[in-house]
């Protein structure tokens, strides 16, 4: 694999490790900044909002420049943001900062995937995004706890100096690392090139890998975003197993990411099809023995495995359905990620509040198991085929 690639992940897994370690955070800017944790909590929102939002418009408007001039904008607009919000003692201003991150991690994220395709012959695309993607995972492993102990030490705000400093080290290897015309579409395009490559929206191909990508990433956000709860409440563990039980998703979902880069490319149908039953039954099962401590970390470590080794095969699918959307296809596999990532959550909110138990979520991450597994059966013609 080229050595692009990696540096590729290590902006991911920069960018990664600011978006998951702010709910270790969030209650010292809440002190801070004078504002409920509720409140607070609306960085979050802000930022997956963003990263839906931005993930189409950042590459239409940067669709005519050099892939690696955008992959290093980004990286440099991201820095600049958590600079700015390091600073800032205004939260109004701070949740601009998180929009702006987002925009801009959107951004680099869409053209990072198509870039990332464009390194490989096409019969390895999917090695290539488990790469990629195992920046985010490894996020999960070693960037949020490092940002949560970092966080602790000398406060939040060395956190955001952290990343900007690593957005540094990131743009500079991939000035080194990335070539220059690497990713890059046909010369010249017409404005109409645009609205043709967002006409492949509505082609079942896309929209079925899209809508499964979503379902998939929104039952596996709606489980994990909550399972601090599930770990304190129904299992009865101390709060310090809250960060140990996520570094186990975040090892599974590892693991998960990288089997799939070895299994996508050939047998995407048989990931999907053997794994789809297999997250449903780990999310009904989860929800069943919640209260017994081993139980779940077996299952919590086994759901990170299969759920993202099934959203990696997915958006591998999206990337191959959206051939014909050169330098749009890594946004509409970035958005499709991200509706899941903001709904899943708000979905598995609602279910708290409607008082159906601290497990409401992972039925919620059941749910939309289910249904992507019969979207999966309607259409399996259409979106489980080998383009090796």
């Amino acid at each position: 694999m080229p050595f692009a690639l990696y540096i590729l992940a290590l902006a991911v897994f920069v960018m990664g490790t600011s978006e998951f370690m702010l709910a270790g955070l969030l209650p010292a800017i809440a002190v801070e900044l004078d504002v409920s944790v509720g409140t607070a909590g609306l960085l979050s929102s802000a930022y997956a909002v963003g990263m839906v939002i931005g993930a189409p418009t950042m590459a239409a408007f940067a669709r005519r420049w050099p892939p690696r001039l955008t992959l290093i904008a980004c990286l440099l607009v991201f820095g600049g943001s958590h600079v700015v919000g390091a600073l800032t003692s205004v939260f109004p201003l701070l949740v601009v900062t998180r929009v702006l991150s987002a925009f801009a991690n959107a951004g680099f994220l869409a053209v990072a995937l198509n870039t990332a395709t464009a390194l490989v012959p096409d019969n390895l695309k999917g090695r290539a995004l488990s790469i990629l993607l195992s920046g985010t995972t490894l996020a999960t492993i070693a960037g949020v706890p490092a940002g949560s102990l970092l966080g602790t030490a000398l406060g939040w705000r060395s956190t955001f100096w952290s990343i900007a400093v690593l957005c540094v080290v990131a743009a500079i290897g991939i000035i080194r690392g990335v070539a220059d015309g690497i990713g890059r579409s046909a010369e010249g395009a017409a404005p109409s090139r645009l609205l043709g490559e967002l006409g492949q929206l509505v082609t079942p191909r896309l929209a079925v890998a899209m809508t499964l990508g979503a379902l998939a990433n929104g039952g596996t956000f709606a489980a994990f975003t909550f399972l601090a709860p599930v770990v304190t409440g129904s299992a009865g563990l101390a709060e310090v197993w809250v960060s140990v039980v996520l570094m186990v998703f975040g090892v599974g979902s590892f693991l998960g990411v990288t089997a799939a880069g070895r299994l996508s490319d050939r047998w995407p149908g048989r990931v999907l099809i053997v794994g789809g039953p297999l997250l449903l039954a780990g999310w009904i099962v989860l929800a069943l023995s919640a209260s017994h401590p081993g139980a779940l970390i077996v299952l919590v470590f086994f759901q990170g495995v299969i759920s993202f080794a099934l959203g990696s095969t997915v958006i591998t699918r999206v990337m191959y359905a959206a051939s014909a959307a050169p330098t749009m296809g890594g946004s509409y596999a970035t958005a499709s990620l991200n509706v899941g990532a903001a709904a899943g959550p708000v979905l598995g909110a609602i279910g708290l509040s409607a008082g159906l138990g601290l497990l409401a979520p992972v039925w919620v991450a059941s749910v939309l198991t289910a249904i992507a597994l019969v979207v999966m059966l309607l259409f399996r013609r259409v979106i489980v085929l080998r383009d090796t």
